[in-house]
């Protein structure tokens, strides 16, 4: 038993790495994405509320506004619209946010059975009775209400679209996030929500920027994402703070 584990254990928790479901993966210290930030009382508040991806390019946007901005995260992968809609409220909380640049996609269009989500690649045509764990529909009424929400704080808003869905990436369909994301768009545009295209961005460069069959980021990745989120945020800063 004992040289089984240490034949096998490496193995398995190399696959856990950029997992969504690995029990050891959950387990893990909390991600520095998470960590509370003590503010500066002279600059802004800027809140990033999304997930995994936005896990990633947290810390090094902000590094990149170190002096000038407080950068904030919600401290949970904020998950599909539903959960959104449920935690809006509490990841606000009561404090003023000067930015919020926030997103919601890549586990709304997550394929999953009425059960549990097998493991392997989806073709174009998955089988049913699996679905996208959000409807196309609910995702619309789901961003909307918290559009709204969002629009009550007063505070600069910025949507980042979902990123490239590469071939063979475990449970989702290539494309579906542009359809997600063109129903966002519509939601953005008749709100007034200034939207940041990371998607254009990101699909030329997927072989560059992207692990192979993921939606995550290699570090390389995630650095160029944050480049592109902080230069969005600094030109949304109040202007003495620019």
């Amino acid at each position: 038993m004992r040289f089984w584990l240490c034949a096998v254990l490496p193995a398995i928790l190399a696959l856990c790495v950029t997992s969504e479901n690995c029990v050891f993966a959950q387990a893990r210290k909390p991600n520095p994405a998470f960590e509370k930030i003590v503010d500066d009382p002279k600059l802004p508040r800027v809140l990033i509320i999304g997930d995994s991806i936005s896990m990633g390019y947290t810390i090094p946007v902000r590094k990149l506004l170190a002096g000038q901005a407080n950068v904030h995260r919600i401290s949970v992968n904020g998950g599909p619209t539903p959960r959104g809609v449920e935690s809006i409220d509490a990841w606000l909380g009561d404090g003023k946010w000067d930015v919020i640049h926030f997103n919601w996609g890549l586990h709304d269009i997550r394929y999953m059975d009425d059960k549990e989500v097998p493991p392997g690649p989806l073709t174009a045509t998955p089988p049913a009775p699996r679905h996208p764990q959000v409807s196309i529909e609910d995702y619309e009424k789901n961003l909307t209400q918290i559009v709204e929400r969002l629009q009550k704080t007063g505070a600069k808003l910025i949507w980042r679209n979902t990123t490239p869905v590469p071939e063979g990436s475990v449970n989702r369909v290539p494309g579906d996030e542009v359809r997600y994301n063109a129903v966002a768009e519509k939601i953005m545009q008749s709100h007034g929500v200034q939207i940041e295209d990371l998607h254009s961005f990101v699909k030329p460069q997927i072989s560059e920027l992207m692990l192979p069959k993921n939606v995550h980021y290699t570090p390389a990745g995630y650095d160029a994402l944050a480049e592109q989120v902080a230069a969005t945020i600094k030109a949304a800063l109040p202007a003495a703070q620019q």
